[in-house]
C-alpha cells in the first residue's frame, strides 16, 4: 500500500482542505508556494498514464471546487502531474499539485538550455 493510500485510509494523518467520496486534497508537507495543495483519487492509480477519463472528469471538478474553497480561482494557479521518474513523481499514486496564492516563478527552467537534454 502507497504513502497516499495510507493517507485516503486514514492510516497516516494530513491537513486534509477538501474530500469527497472520490477524491481527497490535503496541504503538501514540502510547499513549494503559499499554497501547495495535493489532491489524489482515493481510488489507487498509479500515474496520469493509468487515468481513465471518468476519473479524470470528476477531478477536473473536484479541482476547481478546491481552488475556490482556497480562494485562488481568481487570482490563479498552477496544476502540476508529474509523471515518472524523469518527470520527478516521487509517490507512485496520481496526484495533482495546486499551487497558488502568490505570482509563480519558472526559476527551476529559467537557466536550461533544451540542447542539454538531447
Amino acid at each position: 500500500m502507497c504513502l497516499f493510500c495510507k493517507i485516503v485510509n486514514k492510516e497516516i494523518p494530513a491537513n486534509i482542505v477538501l474530500e469527497n467520496e472520490n477524491f481527497l486534497a490535503f496541504h503538501d508537507i514540502n510547499p513549494k508556494a503559499p499554497v501547495h495543495i495535493l489532491t489524489i483519487p482515493k481510488l489507487h492509480v498509479e500515474s496520469f498514464n493509468e487515468v481513465t477519463s471518468e476519473t479524470m472528469a470528476g477531478m477536473t471538478t473536484f479541482i476547481q471546487k478546491l481552488v475556490q474553497e482556497v480562494e485562488i480561482d481568481k487570482s490563479g494557479y498552477r496544476v502540476i502531474s508529474n509523471v515518472g521518474e524523469n518527470g520527478g513523481q516521487e509517490v507512485k499514486h496520481l496526484h495533482f499539485h495546486i499551487l497558488g496564492g502568490a505570482k509563480l516563478k519558472w526559476d527551476h527552467f529559467s537557466d536550461a538550455d533544451p540542447k542539454d537534454f538531447l
